[in-house]
């Protein structure tokens, strides 16, 4: 095989990362040199750089159908997962100190969770099912009189698999109709231009929204609290977030984030429809490609921008550096544990022996992929395996 098509290189791990999308690149450099104020100083420079904070605030807040003085801009999405899981945790203490998570929740909430555990809070872990789904029936014999937080990802960011968030809304709502607790998180990171995000709809007090996996700037998160949820700030020391996270805003990256942010909302149709026609494609070139390749994740209430696949007796980590060399970029699984080199919690999770685990690699497309990238891609790798 030639080594890339036309010498481009092959990007397949957009649950990572993905490219900054030209409108949000056109409303980043729109404001890196001015308005040069702080905002939160009174002079003009500095109100002129509080419009611009106000207004993206605003756009955010109408896409997702929220107040704006609900939204909280951070550094990242695991920043917004720590404020949640450590902010709403602490906030609420007197009422309880049990806490909910799913096993398979990205490691900015276990980590998180880990820390409330050293802090004297209990922590119950789900379990999932073979798919990586969190079962109703045991959120609901989890739930106690002092549980006082649930957090479960919507859509997981390894295997693809959609949780029944709204369905797990209802069952803590019904534990203690008359009670504001359980609050409940959801980490929408990877969900956003693929499902629904509207918090009030989902049901849910907190969410996690990442512009750097929606054709935004990398280093600018948001999370989203339901008003009147008190929280407690991670960061301190200035009155910036409604004094939930000090610190001076960058504008500029608002700025790019809240346009990603416009363009995934608004062509989520349009979006779905060209991944699931995709991942149909891919899914077919790699069983004609490997044959005895496994695929993970739930079949059908899946992100369809997501192929993750286990083949047994191969190394994963050989397989993406002979991938990469052939110009295409994937993964073995999430971007945060990559380095580590230890067995995924998620494929654990879903009951895979460390061995096989081994030989997993996740693939996410996004919206510069062609079905001819793919085809290179499921050839490539059969060469692979059979070397």
């Amino acid at each position: 095989m030639s080594h890339q098509i036309n010498s481009k290189t092959i990007y397949l791990d957009h649950a990572a990362a993905t490219p900054l999308s030209a409108a949000a690149g056109k409303a980043i450099e729109k404001y890196l040199y001015t308005p040069y104020g702080n905002p939160s100083s009174i002079h003009s420079s500095g109100r002129r750089a509080y419009d611009v904070l106000h207004a993206c605030r605003q756009q955010i807040a109408e896409l997702l159908v929220v107040d704006s003085t609900e939204l909280y801009f951070t550094g990242s999405g695991t920043e917004s997962d720590n404020l949640a899981i450590l902010g709403l945790a602490r906030a609420h203490s007197e009422y309880g100190k049990h806490i909910i998570v799913s096993a398979i929740e990205h490691k900015a909430v276990l980590a998180a969770a880990a820390v409330l555990e050293k802090e004297g809070f209990l922590v119950t872990y789900l379990p999932v099912d073979t798919f990586g789904k969190v079962a109703a029936d045991d959120l609901a014999q989890a739930l106690r009189p002092d549980t006082i937080l649930v957090s479960i990802m919507y859509a997981n960011n390894e295997i693809g698999t959609i949780q029944p968030v709204s369905e797990l809304v209802r069952v803590c709502r019904e534990y203690a109709p008359s009670s504001m607790y359980p609050l409940i998180h959801t980490d929408a990171c990877q969900a956003v231009g693929m499902l629904p995000v509207q918090p009030r709809e989902l049901g849910v007090d907190a969410m996690t929204i990442n512009s750097s996996k929606i054709y935004g700037p990398k280093g600018i998160g948001l999370l989203y609290v339901r008003g009147g949820v008190r929280l407690v700030p991670l960061i301190v020391g200035g009155d910036q977030e409604h004094s939930r996270r000090a610190g001076t805003e960058n504008i500029a990256l608002i700025a790019g984030f809240a346009t990603a942010l416009a363009e995934a909302i608004l062509q989520t149709t349009i979006h779905v429809e060209a991944m699931n026609t995709l991942q149909t494609y891919f899914v077919e070139q790699l069983r004609l490609a490997v044959p005895g390749i496994l695929f993970n994740g739930h079949p059908t209430d899946r992100l369809l921008h997501n192929v993750h696949v286990t083949i047994p007796e191969v190394e994963g980590e050989s397989m993406v550096l002979m991938l990469s060399e052939m110009g295409i970029c994937c993964a073995t699984g999430s971007a945060c544990s990559s380095l580590d080199l230890q067995p995924s919690h998620v494929l654990r999770a879903i009951g895979q022996d460390d061995d096989v685990i081994h030989g997993s690699l996740r693939f996410t497309f996004g919206r510069q992929t062609t079905e001819e990238e793919l085809k290179y891609t499921a050839r490539a790798l059969g060469e692979i395996v059979i070397r």
